[in-house]
């Protein structure tokens, strides 16, 4: 047959196939490993080796290289790994990226998968109507699974053999004969098509079909390869660009790792290949790769684990040195990063549980950025001279913007997080809980702001509060401030883990301080013990600290799901 448009689009049409069943079972494994997940990273990464057998096992848990590098790219974006502990990973995961081919080879090729694939959706269609989000992940991990496998058997039937099409043969063989100048071109290609599918592992099914097929030798499969092995990075690289500087650097040290590997094995490819060649022939009992295309699969595989296994033996030693490199080249925008969305300002959003957790990280900054306006307020009470004062008034309302313009955007973001569905219900609620978190964290920014106006006020009009007055708001801002470092404490915890009981006992003590305050206040305008344009600041600034509380305890609320007059009623039983 002559492969054509239509050849084309069916081609292209099974690559997607492909692609949509790994994306399906990558996110759903994500899903079912949850929180977990993250708890593996933490314990997990605290010195090379683990960093390296954690990116293993999760790499091969997830499937996907250009995935697993963007989940690394975004768990440093999130604060859930360093620079040095993600290097660690990176190095596993390419390692782990490995058993996709040798998935593929043992279990694409030699079991016939529609016998297969269509029972196991029909086992696991009803799973995903279950209430409970385990099991419905668990049923869309199989049905990812089975449609991986049938978009590699429609790559098999829509790939063209060679007696219909020797032009194909023809057209390769111009380029396997101009010696490392074929590997070079070779190795770009397969850059090229890992950059346009946005998977290496859809890359590499495609790379074995061809090399099954007998469309290409051993030695230009593996140049495809090392190529898919760069391209992967450069999807890592790209989906970094707007994100903070480490996942810019974790990213780069990602192709830094990638590009020196490559260009060592070029060197040695030769060698090498007929090495893994004279291996695979030796322990699977199989014919040469070289003469014989249904081999190439199995020698191919190996040749990309072997590839990057000594690759990691080699730049693992040299990980701090890779980190200084990237942290040089890569530099940060210095003060004005403490402007700028420190964890969501990605675009990635692999996974729902990802993305909650970015944008929890996110909050708990928000919250820090928040706490610090009580600082400029208390510090404005007290300032004396009209530059200090100036300076203080303009801090605050720069931070009220700031406080403003973040509550928007991780509300964006958490929003979007929501319309692309497929929350558990634990996940659902932590959105709800962020969402109710931030209006308050915005509420305590505004409540700030007008407490530097209304000191301004005071400034302006030349009034001046007694030393009675001045000691009052100081204790109540003093209050705030203990309020507030237990919200950051909170905010910064597991929410699972946060007990509400502190910032209960805490938000008592403002309420009573509050009350204390209204009633001298009232006795003080009987007895006409100062001005009553002072006296009504003065109640103004009280009242408006007594509000800030009120959301400092909110936030709490929010994040143990608990109300304060629940917790109340049982400190007092108790």
């Amino acid at each position: 047959m002559e492969f054509g448009f239509l050849e084309t689009v069916k081609l292209l049409g099974s690559l997607g196939f492909f692609i949509y069943g790994m994306k399906i079972m990558s996110e759903a494994i994500q899903k079912v490993a949850g929180s977990k997940l993250r708890d593996f990273l933490s314990n997990m990464t605290s010195n090379r080796a683990k960093g390296v057998t954690t990116g293993f096992l999760i790499t091969s848990l997830v499937q996907s290289s250009s995935a697993t590098t963007v989940l690394v790219v975004s768990f440093v974006n999130a604060g859930l790994l360093s620079l040095i502990e993600a290097i660690g990973v990176i190095m596993g995961a390419n390692i782990g990226t490995t058993m996709t081919a040798w998935l593929l080879s043992y279990v694409g090729f030699k079991v016939s998968v529609t016998k297969f694939a269509l029972p196991i959706i029909a086992f696991a269609f009803p799973m995903i109507f279950f209430s409970k989000d385990k099991i419905k992940s668990w049923g869309e991990v199989l049905i990812g699974f089975s449609l991986l496998l049938m978009g590699l058997q429609f790559l098999k039937e829509s790939v063209p053999d060679l007696q219909s099409n020797p032009e194909i043969l023809s057209f390769v063989s111009n380029y396997t004969d101009l010696g490392i100048l074929s590997t070079l071109i070779f190795v770009l290609i397969g850059t090229l098509i890992t950059v346009i599918v946005q998977s290496s592992s859809a890359a590499m099914a495609l790379t074995l079909v061809m090399a099954n097929q007998g469309w290409i030798p051993f030695e230009i499969a593996a140049a495809l390869v090392l190529g898919e092995n760069v391209g992967t990075t450069i999807t890592a690289n790209i989906a970094a660009l707007v994100g903070n500087v480490h996942a810019k650097r974790a990213a780069f040290a990602h192709f830094i790792f990638n590009i020196f590997g490559v260009l060592w094995i070029i060197v040695l490819l030769k060698p090498f290949l007929l090495m893994v060649d004279s291996a695979t022939v030796s322990i699977f009992g199989i014919t040469s790769a070289y003469t014989d295309s249904e081999s190439i699969k199995f020698a191919l595989s190996a040749f990309h684990t072997s590839f990057n296994i000594l690759n990691c033996f080699i730049l693992v030693w040299f990980a701090d040195h890779i980190a200084k490199l990237v942290t040089r080249i890569v530099k940060s925008k210095g003060d004005d990063d403490e402007f700028r969305l420190e964890f969501i300002s990605t675009g990635l959003m692999s996974t729902s549980e990802l993305s909650i957790e970015e944008a929890r990280k996110e909050t708990a900054r928000y919250g820090d950025i928040t706490a610090r306006m009580s600082g400029f307020v208390h510090k404005l009470l007290q300032a004396s001279k009209t530059k200090k004062q100036t300076k203080l008034l303009a801090k605050v309302r720069k931070y009220e913007e700031i406080t403003d313009r973040i509550e928007e955007e991780i509300s964006d973001y958490v929003q979007k997080v929501s319309s692309a569905g497929n929350l558990s219900a634990a996940s659902a609620k932590r959105v709800a809980s962020i969402f109710s978190i931030i209006n308050d964290l915005e509420r305590i920014g505004d409540l700030f702001f007008q407490l530097s106006k209304d000191i301004d006020r005071k400034i302006v009009s030349g009034l001046n509060f007694s030393d009675d007055q001045i000691s009052n708001i100081d204790k109540m801002l003093v209050l705030l401030d203990e309020a507030l470092t237990i919200m950051n404490e909170n905010l910064n915890s597991r929410y699972e883990d946060v007990s509400i009981d502190s910032a209960v006992l805490k938000e008592n003590e403002i309420n009573e301080m509050r009350n204390k305050l209204r009633k001298e206040h009232l006795k003080n305008i009987e007895n006409g013990a100062y001005d009553v344009r002072i006296g009504t600041l003065y109640k103004d600034i009280f009242h408006a600290c007594e509000k800030i509380g009120d959301h400092i305890i909110n936030v709490s609320e929010a994040i143990t799901g608990e109300k304060e007059r629940e917790v109340k009623s049982d400190i007092i039983a108790d």
